[in-house]
């Protein structure tokens, strides 16, 4: 193992954050596998995950068992961790700009279509290679003028030319659920079930630019491109990325990252990355994909109380009860209820909500939402 520190660039005079990553294996020996925890830093199960498959891959390591390399980054956001305001935790935006840390990542594809595909040819491994060298180069041409662009730049030099990104999250409230682009799916079905998704969503693009589909998603536009140019050049998809949303903020415990950092260690044995006496087999599916356009958001109509009606996990049915929202001043209660059938997968941890704020998801089977699909 090897652990690397990489300063972040100095916001004010004093002061400097590093972002760490610990890398496993050789470069070139097999397949790269980028993981990293809680860039939206309040969310927390994902960093006690990467704890426990540290001491896994530390483990394989050294019992020579490494087919690739794994990059782990168990702390993806130094700057937001150290945001609090009024003893809470505030680690979803920057405070200095109110960007969401998991938004606004560079379109590769258009960043670097205009030099790269009249280079592409016959050869697929060669075009996977000439792309991620296209992507190395502009990131190293990137000179970011503020702490948190220098983020973004870091996360991404660290996992532009990976084989697989996985990016550890969680809801408010929820169970465990998985976000991954269409183009990436087929290849990130085991993984899916190996952690035991209770709800899977997928979109070939969610809109927003989340770090994931920014490394996911360059290879599938440049394929349109391609396609739409006339041109039959093979250019696999070289990276497939997922968001794991490890069920809530408050499910932090041993028994749950232990179980998830090692289905993550399952998965690496089944593809190979990590050698085993025998592979280990792919547990039967909790769900069926469904499409992230086909999600309900619910939503308050008026403030007041929360009462929750439905638990997370729960299947619904059009007109099932959800909530209510309770004004105890006018003694009024508000009735939210199903509008599609479904797995209520996630939902607020707050018990009072103003108007027009979100309660849960569902997660349906029709699409039917269009434009961005991902909420702030």
């Amino acid at each position: 193992m090897q652990r690397l520190d990489h300063p972040l660039l100095s916001p004010s005079l004093g002061s400097q954050r590093n972002l760490t990553n610990f890398h496993f294996g050789q470069a070139g020996t097999g397949r790269k596998i980028y993981i990293q925890a809680s860039l939206h830093a309040e969310e927390l199960p994902g960093m006690l995950t990467a704890h426990h498959l540290r001491t896994l891959l530390t483990a394989a390591e050294a019992a020579g068992q490494l087919r690739g390399e794994v990059v782990l980054v168990p702390v993806a956001n130094p700057i937001g961790l150290a945001q609090r305001l009024d003893y809470k935790p505030m680690g979803r935006f920057e405070l200095n700009s109110s960007e969401n840390f998991n938004r606004n990542y560079p379109d590769l594809a258009a960043a670097i279509a205009p030099t790269l595909l009249d280079t592409l040819g016959e050869d697929a491994g060669t075009n996977v290679r000439l792309v991620r060298q296209a992507i190395g180069h502009y990131l190293q041409a990137w000179r970011p003028d503020t702490e948190l662009q220098s983020l973004r730049r870091a996360l991404l030099m660290l996992a532009f030319d990976a084989d697989y990104m996985l990016d550890l999250h969680c809801e408010c409230e929820g169970v465990l659920h998985f976000y991954t682009e269409e183009p990436c799916w087929p290849q990130m079905t085991e993984l899916a079930h190996f952690l035991g998704s209770c709800a899977i969503l997928l979109a070939r693009n969610s809109g927003n630019q989340p770090i994931d589909e920014c490394l996911s998603g360059v290879w599938w536009r440049l394929a349109d491109r391609l396609q739409a140019a006339g041109r039959k050049v093979p250019l696999p998809q070289g990276c497939c990325s997922t968001t794991i949303e490890l069920r809530g903020e408050l499910d932090v415990t041993h028994a749950w990252a232990t179980q998830d950092a090692q289905a993550i260690l399952h998965w690496l044995q089944y593809i190979g990355v990590i050698d085993c006496a025998s592979r280990p087999g792919v547990p039967a599916a909790l769900c069926t994909a469904t499409p992230l356009a086909g999600s309900e958001t619910l939503y308050a109509q008026g403030a007041g109380v929360v009462v929750f009606a439905a638990e997370p996990g729960q299947t619904l049915q059009p007109g099932d009860l959800v909530a209510e929202v309770i004004d105890p001043i006018e003694q009024r209660t508000e009735r939210v209820v199903a509008g599609v059938a479904g797995v209520f997968y996630a939902r607020i941890r707050d018990r009072y909500v103003t108007a027009g704020g979100e309660l849960g998801k569902i997660a349906g089977a029709k699409a039917f939402r269009t434009g961005p699909l991902l909420g702030a």
